[in-house]
């Protein structure tokens, strides 16, 4: 660490200018930067200091120190909780005690700052490393060597020696592309290291990046996927750990695609924006930017997002929604809100470009096959047997016809669907299938309670079979299969559009164990001749269905929600999105008035009913399909 410092100051004369990463373009944005970047410093050159016993390093310390109390005061009361730790701090400095409680509490304080100051760690588009090349041939050379090892005569002459980029304590001992960048934004008081306002900040984020790459050998095989937030953030040793030392040099050489990022960072320039309008008392502004960072910035990541990690992806819809919230009372907890949602989109950035988990969209998409399979496969069988029972074996391939038909027709507003979803559309089409997708299931489970008598069900799907089949036209027979799965293939479709956006591998190995699933229960009911009572089977389908209306509603004005179409109620609940629960009034009442609804149509149409069981069609057939 003893050359830590210097590591940091010749890093200023190579890349300062301004620390304007993705922060606020103010005076006070600034300065949360500059106290971030002497924190840094400290943390990382302080413990040296007091080790070598350097009156000249410690008188340094000291100076830090100072600087850092003045610019936490300087904050004013957005920071007054921060001056008390960092007075601690001095204190402990101006004695050159406890260096490594001070280092300690220094990043404490740092990633307190981060987040009170909502300030952005990296940069907003991919640096350019031979750009950074360029810039480091005309700039550091003279102090640190064309190699960057500072083997030059001035570099002897200097206090502190210019860093040697290629020495490994100083290159993994805390220093990070961010650090750098933020330190030499500013300059080191007392020091010969300037700020260099000449170069822009594309130009000092390539440089930054660059000087990591010096010591680094040829990169072998292709890198990691990593995102830029890492990059900026990790050391080369945390970089090693993670990923292994022999990927180092990949990482370094070879910049990731940031589409991703960019589209975060525009949801965080955009929130940012709501947190300036509501400080200026324009609240409905301020909804506005918040309501465009979540569906320009977050929603057409969304999928990916949650694919990766579900609980970050709830915690910021939450936390949009909580912003909004507090935008929509005037509410001067918007700020407060709105750092939480910097923090939550840096730690959603720090994700990018990690590899997708397709397991749990594999098995989503198996259960809902099995849902909606089960119920056409009931029927299509039921379809079949009738037909064999007739002895009418040439119209079996008809219906085969039909609901292979009724599957390319879903498969079909499948691939029109996945069209429409991005962005705002995406909301709006969920929102709107969902609602959609209750008035079917409804129906649907209304058609199955009323053909939940086994006798009747089967007497209605004979009378259909010989009036087709009488007319001689095969037309008849095709209609009934088609329309029998066309309801399911539909439903499905619109299900598996919102996975598909999550991980479309996934969704194809979902539907691959969904397909091999339902074929071995085709085979399990042919082979026990139609055992399992159908009345029960058809009972269970319609409470099914009604749970999955109650879900969908919920989800349903939820999207509604998320796109501004509908105002928010919020209430103490629990949130399952899921199950389609969340802890809002507006969606929480209708779908309770739905789930009770049923229950009361059957309380009101139950009445004594006398059977009267036609003969051969009371009984579910025994023998297998041949």
């Amino acid at each position: 660490m003893k050359h830590a410092a210097s590591l940091t100051l010749c890093l200023l004369l190579a890349l300062s200018s301004s620390a304007r990463a993705e922060a606020p373009a103010t005076d006070e944005g600034r300065t949360w930067h500059r106290l971030v970047g002497i924190l840094q410093y400290l943390q990382a050159d302080y413990p040296a200091a007091v080790s070598s016993q350097s009156e000249f390093e410690l008188t340094e310390q000291k100076s830090f120190a100072a600087e850092a109390l003045s610019a936490a005061k300087d904050l004013g009361p957005a920071a007054a909780t921060f001056v008390p730790r960092v007075e601690a701090i001095q204190a402990r400095v101006n004695e050159a005690k406890d260096p490594e409680g001070v280092s300690r509490d220094c990043g404490e304080l740092v990633e307190s700052l981060v987040l009170a100051g909502g300030l952005a760690r990296s940069p907003r588009v991919a640096p350019d490393l031979e750009h950074g090349k360029k810039l480091f041939q005309a700039n550091c050379t003279a102090c640190h060597g064309v190699e960057g090892k500072a083997d030059v005569a001035i570099a002897a002459n200097m206090e502190p020696q210019p860093a040697n980029f290629h020495d490994p304590e100083l290159m993994e001992d805390g220093l990070t592309p961010y650090k750098a960048f933020n330190t030499t934004s500013f300059g080191v008081p007392g020091t010969a290291m300037p700020a260099f306002p000449t170069l822009t900040e594309d130009d000092r984020w390539s440089l930054a990046f660059f000087v990591f790459t010096l010591r680094q050998p040829p990169c072998k095989g292709e890198p990691p996927n990593v995102s830029l937030e890492r990059l900026a953030t990790s050391t080369d040793a945390e970089l090693a750990k993670t990923f292994g030392a022999d990927k180092v040099a990949c990482l370094r050489q070879n910049m990731p695609d940031a589409d991703e990022e960019k589209v975060l960072l525009n949801a965080r320039a955009a929130v940012g924006h709501a947190m300036r309008m509501g400080a200026e008392g324009d609240y409905v502004g301020a909804k506005n930017a918040l309501l465009d960072a979540y569906l320009n910035g977050l929603e057409p990541v969304e999928p990916k997002l949650r694919g990766r990690d579900p609980e970050l992806t709830q915690k910021l819809e939450e936390a949009f929604m909580q912003a909004r919230l507090a935008a929509e009372r005037k509410s001067p907890h918007l700020q407060d809100e709105g750092r939480e949602l910097l923090s939550l989109l840096d730690q959603a950035r720090k994700t990018t470009g990690s590899t997708t988990d397709l397991l749990s969209v594999a098995w989503l998409t198996l259960l809902i096959l099995l849902r909606e399979g089960f119920e056409a496969t009931i029927i299509v069988t039921a379809l079949l047997a009738a037909l064999k029972k007739m002895k009418a074996m040439d119209q079996v391939r008809v219906v085969h016809a039909g609901w292979v038909s009724a599957l390319i027709a879903g498969a079909l507003a499948y691939i029109v669907g996945r069209k429409l979803l991005a962005g705002a559309q995406r909301e709006w089409l969920e929102g709107i299938t969902a609602l959609v997708a209750v008035g079917m299931l409804l129906y649907a489970a209304l058609w199955l309670n009323a053909r939940a008598n086994v006798s009747h069900f089967m007497g209605e799907l004979r009378q259909k079979m010989q009036g087709a089949l009488g007319r001689g036209s095969t037309v008849g027979l095709f209609v009934i299969a088609f329309t029998s799965v066309l309801r399911e293939s539909f439903e499905t479709a619109i299900f598996l559009q919102g996975l598909a956006v999550d991980s479309a591998a996934g969704v194809v190995w979902g539907v691959v164990a969904g397909i091999v699933a339902l074929a071995v229960m085709v085979l399990f009911i042919n082979r026990m001749g139609y055992r399992l009572p159908m009345k029960t089977l058809f009972n269970l389908s319609t409470v099914v269905m009604v749970v999955t209306a109650v879900m969908l509603l919920g989800k349903g004005i939820h999207s509604l929600q998320e796109v501004g179409a509908l105002p928010l109620v919020p209430v103490r609940f629990i949130y399952v999105d899921m199950l389609g629960l969340y802890p809002d009034a507006l969606s929480l009442v209708p779908q309770a008035l739905l789930a009770v609804a049923p229950l009361v149509y059957r309380a009101l149409r139950r009445r004594p009913r006398e059977e009267t069981p036609t003969s051969g069609d009371s009984a579910t057939p025994t023998q297998p399909l041949r």
